[in-house]
């Protein structure tokens, strides 16, 4: 196990930069920006389009390196890397578009943008990982926030690429090239392992609550500002007066260590008092769990203090022999504990949640990268508003899936896998809505597919941490992660983009290849929404039968209405 330095300060600092970086982690949303650029300059046609989608997914999820990486050596150097994959993919691409090489294999292309979009990977890891760890108690509101930036991320980069940078498909790639490695170097020194919030702070909610309104005070600034600017064509000046205000807003986690630093009586009374309360606290809490799990902990006072778990009165004598020094025995894992990547996958609960995950996530991720296209076949030419309002419902999904998650895990012991239930069920009606084409259903069918697409994040990464815990938590979660980019090449590269160019080729009768020939009509991607609707069906099954499974785990860890850290495993 590699022994990270902590630092003595309060973690909120850490979370305040990890906004930034994680809006410049989603810098793999933009590929619909500029993909209208790839078609009509590079003279790709829509399944060569589409499988450059793929690698903009690949690039994006497929992080077991950064996992791996995130535990040996600090995020410093994990976001470090993350910048210069920004700085060379980009930097291919935007050669590309702009020209000034020219001829690129495609090959080449693709490799630059999966390289590029990697970025996001070793940006992500870094942050959710450190922060996860800093605030173990609050994990799921803690995803929550740092995935819903991320949702926002898009929402972020229309502006700039509208006001800013006035539409240009090469400056926005010049953009991703200079601009995410100066953010990394610039804040990666404020990410780094904190001293973990106990939660016991009486302030700790309320911060928490004011970076969630501030997140959502951005979302809809960043709908109106994305509307007002595209129906209004608002002048330079002003728009710039915008995205000044939008990078104010940006800046308001950063808030609450202001304020912990100016005001820190309060902060340090709170601390005194979580000391002085800690180990009774700590008493009480296992008094009350030992009494709400009886058939889990065993009778034996002493191994009740030390919070052991047996099944039988041969596992106490073993235990105790453990203890004494005379048997030593690798004991595996039990769900809650922190397992290694290697045991966590033989675990049947860990592919249920891959499946619920990728089932979820895949078909969502199929219509994002085919969105300018979904709107062109039935009549809306305006790519920027769809992906503003895609983004924007996203970050709903993703924010409050993790809060409402976490209320109800605490309230009820409910497991937070029936969000992904629910979701998917919505998710089946909206791409049979999708799939009928009914005038004025666009916009509604993307919002409801937005935040049901982000509650399958949001929900994803805080149930892997409980299940298999956070020790391991890097390659474990970058791992589900690969459902994104695995349901990209089946469901979008596969079949959407092999649709879309049969149809325009029974519209055109010829010239299939050509970049110029967009595809019309409903039947450009009604098969595509009738196959992803079925695919949530299935995944809506198995997340019922994960559900099931996992709610005894969840009656265990949050039996006391808080988060019960579980003993660990140690034998690793």
């Amino acid at each position: 196990m590699v022994v990270l330095k902590v630092g003595s300060r309060p973690p909120w600092v850490g979370l305040g930069a990890a906004v930034w970086i994680q809006i410049a982690g989603g810098n793999a949303y933009n590929f619909p920006l500029y993909s209208h650029s790839l078609k009509s300059v590079l003279g790709f046609n829509q399944q060569q389009l589409t499988m450059l989608g793929v690698a903009n997914d690949i690039g994006e999820n497929v992080g077991l390196l950064p996992g791996v990486v995130c535990n040996k050596l600090p995020p410093w150097v994990v976001l470090l890397i993350g910048a210069l994959a920004s700085f060379l993919g980009y930097g291919v691409l935007w050669l590309a578009i702009s020209q000034t090489v020219q001829s690129l294999p495609y090959w080449l292309l693709w490799i630059a943008l999966a390289i590029g979009t990697n970025s996001s990977a070793w940006l992500g890891t870094s942050v959710l990982v450190t922060n996860m760890r800093n605030f173990p108690i609050s994990r799921g509101t803690v995803a929550g926030i740092l995935k819903g930036y991320v949702g926002l991320s898009a929402a972020v980069y229309t502006v700039i690429y509208s006001s800013v940078l006035q539409g240009s498909s090469a400056k926005l790639l010049l953009f991703l090239t200079v601009g995410i490695p100066v953010l990394c170097v610039a804040l990666m020194y404020f990410v780094r392992p904190c001293t973990p919030a106990s939660g016991a702070e009486s302030t700790e909610h309320s911060h928490f609550v004011f970076t969630q309104v501030s997140s959502i005070i951005l979302g809809i600034y960043l709908l109106t500002t994305t509307v007002l600017n595209d129906s209004l064509s608002l002048s330079p000046p002003i728009s710039y007066t915008l995205v000044a205000i939008m990078v104010i807003l940006l800046m308001a986690p950063l808030a609450i260590p202001v304020k912990m630093t100016l005001f820190p009586s309060n902060q340090r009374k709170s601390d005194k008092l979580g000391h002085s309360n800690g180990s009774t606290n700590q008493l009480s809490s296992g008094e009350a769990n030992a009494d709400n799990m009886e058939p889990l902990l065993t009778p034996s006072s002493s191994t009740t203090q030390l919070g052991l778990e047996s099944d039988d009165g041969s596992d106490i004598d073993m235990l105790l022999a453990e203890g004494e020094g005379a048997v030593k025995k690798k004991r595996r894992p039990k769900r809650g504990e922190d397992f290694t990547f290697r045991e966590a996958l033989v675990k049947a609960d860990f592919w249920l949640l891959f499946l619920v995950y990728f089932f979820g996530v895949g078909s969502g991720v199929t219509v994002l990268n085919n969105l300018a296209q979904i709107g062109i076949a039935v009549g809306s030419n305006n790519t920027t508003i769809l992906l503003t309002i895609f983004s924007f419902c996203n970050f709903l999904g993703r924010l409050g899936g993790g809060v409402v998650s976490e209320h109800f895990v605490r309230s009820k012991t409910l497991p937070r896998t029936i969000w992904m239930t629910c979701t998917q069920l919505i998710m089946v009606l909206t791409y049979l809505l999708f799939a009928s084409a009914l005038k004025g259903t666009l916009y509604a069918a993307t919002s409801l597919l937005g935040i049901c697409y982000g509650v399958q994040f949001s929900v994803m990464v805080p149930t892997a941490s409980e299940l298999f815990g956070l020790k391991h938590f890097g390659v474990i979660y970058n791992f589900m992660l690969l459902g994104n980019p695995l349901g990209a090449l089946i469901f979008s590269g596969g079949l959407a983009g092999y649709v879309y160019d049969t149809e325009v080729a029974k519209q055109q009768g010829h010239n299939l290849l050509s970049s110029s020939v967009s595809c019309l009509g409903p039947n450009c991607f009604r098969l595509t929404f009738l196959v992803l609707a079925g695919v949530c069906c299935l995944g809506s099954l198995l997340s019922v039968i994960l559900t099931m499974r996992l709610k005894p785990v969840y009656q265990m860890l949050y039996s006391g209405g808080s988060f019960r850290l579980p003993p660990q495993n140690t034998s690793h």
